[in-house]
């Protein structure tokens, strides 16, 4: 029994035995985070295309959208020391 979870029609998936538990792309070693970074860095969604090619266009788009997801949800801080 798998302890993975997808989210977005299976394009973003959560799985402890791939990537230490990082959200991937469809299971893929290839994070979320690490698309995001290359956003970041002013990475076109082509040039992420051809670096990634087993990647499809939603892939970058769905990254865009967990990240907003996250933050639209409440925080709350708590004083650690």
């Amino acid at each position: 029994m798998s302890n993975a979870l997808s989210f977005y029609d299976g394009r973003i998936t959560i799985d402890p035995a791939i990537c230490n538990g990082k959200p991937t792309l469809r299971g893929k070693r290839i994070t979320v985070q690490t698309i995001l970074e290359f956003l970041g860095a002013g990475d076109s969604e082509a040039e992420i295309l051809e670096q990634y090619p087993s990647l499809e266009p939603e892939d970058i788009r769905v990254c865009l959208r967990f990240a907003a997801d996250l933050m639209d949800r409440r925080y709350d801080l708590a004083k650690v020391a």
